[in-house]
């Protein structure tokens, strides 16, 4: 018998995103399984829950899916990235303002800035624009107002911006040191050789009509799927779990603990302000009930700030996408910049 004959069959090497579907997926469908054997109602009340929340941020989901897609499929991904890294201030300056004003929740931006990444893009500008868009939109500046009076809303969009700021060139100066090479997970299967380029900065002209290339559509619905599917699983877990909180975390008490003027009440408000938070829209009515049962200014500010950059949807969708250094830093800088709010919010509005 040959040497090849006594060899073991080679085993099956499973693809990555199948991997991925077993470790995220399995563990959402085994909470509810858990929850359907103990607490049945709370099962059904999760999946509600999920099914609500995605039907909030349907358009937002899907805007951004397909904006990444197709900035790779025309190449405008590289022509963003070879201008951030020509003006490095400049771009960190306007990717704060866009941000604190984009219409992208701290979830559905998540894919626009793994296209940014893995096209090259500086980190600095991209960690203000991700710090900034959760914190802030049009629509939300507009409920704010009408809900907590212009001061405490421009004060709110004035700190996005701020924060953004100040993540961004803290970025810019850490990275000129060494900081944070190569950022990005692995996370949406685009290799080399499908993208186009060896590398992510060389010039090639953009593509607009990119359909009328098969290569092109390929890499579109490619990396469509990839990265809404990324998305879908981890927000899928972020929600159940946060499902779980908004069910056994009483609002009441979060107001009587909060409401005061202790000095721990802002420290505390940004510690809280992560777990508990919910989207920045639905925060709106339960900060205004909080502040109605006594909750002053600055930890209802620090626990808007807190919970929009670092809340556990957007931070466990920061943890799939970048690398554990990156992640920390993101933390660093939304904590800290959320506790800085609150001080001064309570100085200014109290």
């Amino acid at each position: 018998m040959s040497e090849t004959t006594l060899r073991p069959p080679a085993q099956p090497r499973l693809p990555r995103w199948l991997k991925d579907f077993d470790r995220v997926a399995l563990v959402t469908l085994a909470i509810l399984a858990i929850l359907a054997v103990t607490i049945w109602e709370q099962a059904v009340a999760s999946v509600l829950f999920v099914l609500d929340a995605y039907t909030f941020i349907a358009p937002f989901f899907l805007m951004s899916v397909l904006a990444a897609a197709a900035s790779k499929a025309t190449g405008l991904d590289k022509q963003i990235a070879r201008a951030f890294h020509g003006r490095p201030m400049t771009a960190i300056f306007l990717a704060a303002v866009f941000g604190a004003f984009s219409p992208f929740c701290s979830c559905g931006v998540v894919p626009i800035i793994a296209g940014l990444l893995a096209a090259g893009v500086p980190l600095a500008p991209v960690m203000a624009f991700w710090i900034a868009s959760p914190l802030m939109d049009p629509q939300m500046f507009i409920l704010m107002a009408a809900v907590f009076g212009l001061p405490f809303t421009v004060f709110k969009a004035a700190a996005a911006v701020v924060i953004a700021l100040i993540a961004g060139y803290g970025t810019h100066a850490l990275v000129t040191r060494g900081a944070f090479a190569d950022p990005l997970k692995p996370i949406t299967g685009c290799c080399k050789s499908s993208c186009g380029t060896n590398d992510p900065l060389a010039e090639q002209p953009v593509v607009w009509r990119f359909w009328e290339d098969r290569g092109r559509r390929q890499m579109f619905s490619g990396e469509s799927r990839a990265t809404g599917w990324f998305l879908f699983k981890w927000l899928t877990l972020a929600f159940v779990i946060e499902s779980l909180m908004v069910a056994y975390i009483p609002a009441e008490d979060v107001g009587r603990w909060l409401g005061g003027e202790q000095w721990w009440a802002i420290p505390a408000s940004v510690l809280v302000g992560v777990p508990a938070y919910l989207n920045g829209f639905a925060a709106i009515p339960t900060i205004d009930g909080l502040m109605d049962l006594g909750m002053a200014p600055g930890p209802a500010m620090a626990f808007m700030i807190a919970g929009g950059v670092t809340s556990i949807p957007a931070a466990m969708a920061v943890w799939a996408l970048v690398k554990r250094p990156t992640f920390l830093w993101y933390i660093a800088l939304g904590l800290s910049g959320s506790l800085a709010s609150g001080l001064l919010a309570q100085v200014l509005l109290a």
